[in-house]
């Protein structure tokens, strides 16, 4: 369940729009910040009913951004490295495989004290400064191995 405040931050969000159905990402990204880091099944029910839209389109709009964690818990670091064109020409496997290496787990998992999710997205919008990642709302950009050891040592 959505908590008031919540509620009222997304009729807030909707004075932005003219059309409920249109504020569905801002509604997602509430929901998603207020549990932590990931939706619910519940969440995304009381978000179809606020927006008058049905569940599946809900979902559908979750399911298709890599920015919405759906019904998996993500630590409290959710480190989300690109592997699209840009960034594997530039290396991305290797920084995948060195963090998967300090991190002592594989891509996809969740660190066991919770604190750092690792996981690949396609495309994150920054060609340019490749290799990159996005660690919960921050872009880290131009990386290399000193670059992510001197992050990760500052998350810790």
């Amino acid at each position: 369940m959505l908590s008031a405040e919540a509620k009222k931050e997304l009729q807030a969000a909707l004075g932005k729009y003219h059309n409920k159905r249109s504020a569905v990402m801002e509604a997602l990204r509430i929901a998603q910040r207020e549990n932590g880091g990931h939706l619910t099944r519940q969440a995304m029910d009381e978000i179809a009913s606020i927006l008058e839209m049905r569940a599946v389109e809900v979902n559908a709009a979750a399911a298709f951004y890599t920015m919405y964690n759906i019904d998996k818990p993500v630590g409290r670091y959710h480190i989300q490295v690109c592997r699209n064109i840009s960034c594997s020409l530039m290396g991305a496997d290797h920084i995948i495989k060195h963090m998967e290496k300090v991190l002592g787990m594989k891509t996809g998992e969740t660190t066991s004290d919770k604190k750092f999710t690792l996981s690949t997205v396609e495309c994150l919008g920054s060609c340019g400064t490749a290799p990159m990642m996005q660690v919960n709302d921050d872009f880290h950009e131009n990386l290399n191995e000193a670059k992510i050891d001197e992050l990760l040592r500052n998350m810790k």
